[in-house]
């Protein structure tokens, strides 16, 4: 049983409900006692010598904050500015002395490095970006620097994360889903308080296409309730293309309708599926899996041997965890969606977005 099931049958009864909250109120005391320690010069943070920008949360999973920092280095990239990706890495298979750096290296292994920090560094490929791993997010920046002289290092999923200094945390909140019941883990999906909202130089809000207007606007209000002088921009998931990945070539989103199978291993897997179904998918067969699932024969063999020629598709995220003779399992008709962060508002309102990752960007772009 995954910790969601197990958490799930405990918000059933009084009694789990109720070691649920006292755990999220010890969980809380931890996060105080951290943040209090950096506050009071206990423990030390530490500056790099380049601009930090981070892009996180302030809840567990599913905000698409992966996309935010794949658009976020693409538009720095494209206009020739230097910037590296730091990350710990989450749930790595294996752990190595020293961080762990992903550039122009065909040979990587995604345990090593973590799933999601891979994924991006294939999707990033082309644009010779950076990504250096290590649970210690400070030393990791310090390679980005020495290796890569980089003018801007972009902290991925680290705004609980106080050692490294930063110049500015942009935050990322689900519109679907956007605090929960406002209780901290496990109790509830909030990482911190609500109060952490104050750090925020830059909220987006996500799936903003999946609210009303309505929904937006309370959301919007409880956000300046803690940051009241805070931009606020929406945005949403837009799905760009599939990627043939047996001839690695891409098909148009047209090019495929009617019933088909997909699997994952998301924090939100509904959210993959429902851009499947918005697309002119029948999904006839579906497979979720636990966030950062390690894929294997059998589980290749498993969707081979059910999914009755129907066509296979999944996330980049996933397709990375193949095992590497994956080729003589799934031998045709296997895809997977790229998707992009689109910020809403027009040309103003990306530059907000831009000139907080790189102040008066939006004027060194039109040069």
């Amino acid at each position: 049983m995954d910790l969601k099931q197990l958490k799930e049958d405990w918000e059933q009864n009084i009694v789990g409900r109720g070691a649920l909250w006292g755990a999220s109120q010890v969980y809380n005391f931890g996060v105080w006692l951290n943040k209090t320690a950096y506050d009071k010069n206990w423990k030390t943070v530490e500056k790099v010598n380049s601009r930090v920008v981070c892009i996180g949360n302030i809840t567990a999973g599913g905000t698409g904050k992966t996309t935010a920092v794949l658009l976020a280095a693409t538009t720095l990239a494209k206009e020739g500015i230097r910037v590296a990706i730091v990350s710990r890495g989450y749930k790595r298979q294996k752990k190595v002395d020293g961080p762990v750096v992903l550039f122009d290296n065909p040979d990587a292994d995604w345990r090593s490095a973590g799933d999601e920090p891979f994924m991006m560094s294939r999707v990033l490929s082309q644009y010779k970006v950076p990504i250096v791993i290590s649970a210690n997010r400070a030393e990791a920046a310090t390679e980005a620097l020495r290796r890569f002289k980089s003018q801007i290092i972009l902290l991925d999923d680290g705004f609980q994360h106080h050692r490294l200094h930063r110049d500015a945390n942009i935050v990322l909140v689900d519109a679907k889903n956007p605090f929960g019941n406002r209780h901290l883990l496990p109790y509830g999906i909030l990482r911190e308080p609500m109060e952490a909202l104050s750090r925020a130089s830059l909220v987006v809000l996500t799936h903003c296409d999946q609210v009303t207007n309505r929904e937006l606007a309370a959301i919007r209000e409880e956000i300046t309730d803690y940051n009241p002088d805070v931009d606020i921009l929406e945005s949403m998931h837009q799905p760009e293309y599939y990627v043939d990945v047996t001839n690695m070539k891409q098909v148009d989103l047209s090019a495929i309708k009617g019933p088909a199978a997909c699997f994952s291993a998301l924090g939100h897997p509904e959210t993959f599926e429902n851009t499947l179904t918005g697309l002119g998918l029948e999904l006839k067969q579906k497979w979720r899996f636990p966030d950062h699932q390690h894929y294997t024969e059998e589980h290749l063999h498993t969707f081979e041997d059910t999914r009755d020629g129907l066509p296979l598709i999944t996330t980049f995220k996933d397709f990375v965890k193949f095992p590497d003779n994956w080729r003589d399992i799934l031998t045709k008709d296997v895809y997977v969606l790229s998707v992009s962060l689109k910020i809403d508002g027009g040309e103003k309102a990306f530059n907000v977005f831009t000139d907080t990752l790189y102040p008066n960007f939006s004027k060194i772009k039109t040069k």
